[in-house]
């Protein structure tokens, strides 16, 4: 691929991905306003349950068909690719097949194994979608291979914007109508409510590989013009040649991404149970769960579609410079990589940990009293920001080496240290959810450390301490404290918490710029070099001399 066009194809799934994560936050805020802590425990675990066979389904051979195919289109091989699509096609309908009916049918057993009863019918709710995702995943894959990033783009944010606008209609009108029924209703109105939220995911599979086959059929002619008048091969490549391919590619790259679900359900399995152990009534043990996993998980996971894009553009950086062994460049890269990752993921932690409580009641302002008990969550997982930062960011840097089993070995190693923790602390009634929110932590930190270490033996790349820590930890800590002091007082000139904090945010964002030029953490010639840099220095210039 052209070094244009893999800029423009990257740029165009980036932002399509900062569409997805912008509409999934405002799909749970008001989701959890609405069926309450206890709801979001019931849809917690479908989804964890779901995003685990969805993982297994097409986490790897996606990139399989997309590799593969583009191996076949770089030698004109037009046909052979399209056979990869279709026996890929095929597998993907199998698999999405199997996983539907095994959730389906495996509903109960699921949702009591996580300790969660009531998660039964949000888990049937959303089995549907098993069948559509893998299909339209491998559609994606095939464009890919064909360099057009376009059509995986588009179906990303119509398949959001479906999940969204489908699963909330159905979220509050079940949950309404079975507390209408009251006692007269099979179901809790928390159930019943997480079942129409995980609704919307069939719906948005649906309407993404819509977009698929749209796209795919507009594209027919092009692609039969082209297998006309391609190179005759001598020998077609058998179906179980390329099946096996496909396996040997997908299967370390399905591991690697099964870890975070893992985490996920080890902390459903393990939270609750510890919790009751430690003398939680069942309700109290669900509603703590969902403070957890809803209220604080959800704004851990927001930071991270900036250090998504940070690795994306860093992936392939790394792999060029990697085969053409520019050891300077390499490093170059590998050591501004780390540093951004550090200069995004520490403002984002300290800035949690500092507005917490308001963060989260300016969120959840139906739940104000959930949204406050889960503040100490927030506070405790904010910690782990900057070391999910660094993994996702380091993690790129060992694919991009052709190490890939490294991180997700150092991942695992954390997730084991993580179950220890969490089986431990949680049982502490005077610790509970927190125990669990500390074993996440832990998890990213260690998987951080040993990737740092990692990355450090196979580039030889050696960190500026001052640089990379020091100097972004000096502004954040600013940051911080301006963030908490600015709300303090403004909580008492303003009226009501809700202003004072978005004032408090807004201050804070314009202190860590500040903070960033004044310590050199980040230098004029460093943003140049940034998609319109130029137009941005210009800027700076009439403020920062």
């Amino acid at each position: 691929m052209a070094k244009k066009s893999f800029v423009q194809g990257a740029a165009v799934l980036a932002v399509a991905g900062l569409m997805v994560k912008v509409l999934g936050a405002i799909f749970r805020i008001p989701l959890g306003n609405w069926i309450g802590d206890v709801g979001m425990a019931n849809y917690n675990p479908a989804y964890y349950v779901y995003n685990f066979f969805l993982i297994l389904a097409t986490a790897g051979i996606p990139v399989a068909i997309s590799r593969m195919v583009s191996e076949r289109v770089s030698f004109g091989q037009f046909g052979e690719a399209h056979r990869v699509f279709k026996i890929s096609r095929i597998l993907m309908l199998a698999i999405g097949a199997v996983s539907f009916v095994v959730v389906f049918f495996g509903a109960e057993f699921f949702a009591e194994k996580v300790n969660v009863p009531g998660a039964a019918l949000a888990m049937r709710a959303i089995s549907p979608a098993l069948l559509f995702v893998p299909v339209m995943a491998s559609y994606r894959g095939y464009f890919q291979g064909m360099q057009d990033m376009k059509p995986t783009a588009i179906s990303q944010v119509i398949e959001q914007v479906f999940r969204v606008a489908v699963g909330l209609s159905l979220a509050y009108f079940f949950f309404h109508s079975a507390a209408a029924l009251g006692s007269a209703s099979k179901f809790q109105p928390e159930e019943t409510g997480a079942a129409g939220a995980t609704l919307g995911a069939a719906a948005g599979a649906v309407g993404g590989l819509l977009v698929m086959l749209i796209v795919y059929s507009m594209s027919k002619g092009k692609l039969k013009r082209r297998i006309k008048t391609q190179r005759k091969m001598r020998r077609v490549e058998p179906s179980s040649s390329i099946l096996k391919k496909i396996a040997i590619i997908a299967v370390p790259i399905t591991i690697g991404a099964a870890i975070m679900p893992i985490v996920n359900l080890v902390d459903v399995t393990i939270v609750v149970k510890r919790l009751q152990d430690a003398g939680w009534d069942p309700t109290q043990a669900r509603a703590m769960y969902g403070q957890l996993s809803a209220f604080a998980g959800s704004l851990i996971n927001f930071p991270q579609v900036l250090t998504q894009a940070v690795a994306m553009s860093l992936v392939p950086l790394v792999a060029a410079a990697y085969k053409q062994k520019d050891i300077r460049y390499l490093q170059e890269n590998v050591s501004t990589g780390l540093r951004m990752a550090v200069i995004l993921g520490l403002p984002c932690a300290l800035g949690l940990f500092a507005l917490a409580e308001p963060i989260l009641v300016l969120l959840y302002p139906a739940r104000e009293a959930s949204a406050i008990s889960a503040a100490p969550c927030l506070m405790v997982m904010s910690v782990g920001v900057v070391f999910l930062s660094t993994v996702q960011t380091l993690t790129g840097v060992l694919q991009g080496v052709g190490k890939q089993m490294i991180p997700v070995r150092n991942l695992a190693i954390g997730v084991v240290v993580k179950i220890i923790i969490t089986w431990t602390l949680t049982g502490i009634k005077s610790i509970n959810i927190l125990g669990a929110a500390a074993g996440t932590v832990t998890a990213y930190l260690i998987a951080s450390v040993l990737n740092i270490i990692a990355v450090r033996k196979h580039t030889g790349t050696k960190f500026d301490l001052m640089s990379t820590a020091v100097k972004p930890l000096i502004s954040s800590v600013v940051m911080a404290i301006c963030a908490w002091g600015s709300y303090k007082i403004l909580f008492t000139v303003l009226s009501g918490s809700r202003l004072a904090t978005v004032a408090a945010i807004l201050l804070a964002m314009v202190v860590y710029g500040i903070m960033v030029f004044a310590t050199k953490t980040v230098t004029k010639e460093e943003v140049a070099k940034m998609p319109k840099g130029d137009k941005i220095v210009r800027i700076l210039d009439k403020f920062i001399k």
